[in-house]
């Protein structure tokens, strides 16, 4: 099953319905570290002050990880972990991808080129 898109109904629904203080919020995306780890499996670490909650840390690293499989000549990426933890108002997130030119096993493949575009029209940055 191909994941083309980043955002969930939920968190749609929840940047839907935020305060006018959430909605004033200013996200600042801090940078993306990437580190190849073993054949195709890479660790990005990803930090964003202002974020409002887990998911928008979460989407910045698959926004990284899918650009950096584009870079390699790969067109997919499957997600294997992403840890999340804030202190104060930043949030770092530590995730594991595995790239690949063929569409992975699993439920948490992301077609690399549209998720690239999707994070340009979201205004997320990438690798």
């Amino acid at each position: 099953m191909r994941r083309a898109a980043l955002p969930t109904l939920a968190a749609l629904g929840l940047a839907a319905c935020g305060s006018g203080a959430d909605v004033a919020r200013e996200v600042r995306y801090e940078g993306i570290e990437t580190r190849l780890m073993d054949g195709d499996l890479v660790n990005f670490r990803v930090a964003v002050r202002g974020a409002s909650n887990r998911a928008q840390v979460a989407d910045y690293a698959a926004c990284a990880a899918a650009q950096y499989a584009l870079i390699r000549g790969y067109s997919f990426a499957r997600h294997i972990r992403t840890a999340v933890g804030q202190d104060g108002g930043l949030w770092r997130g530590d995730a594991v991808y595995l790239i690949s030119p063929a569409l992975p096993q699993g439920v948490a493949a992301i077609d690399a080129e549209v998720t690239v575009r999707d994070c340009g029209a979201r205004g997320i940055p990438t690798v």
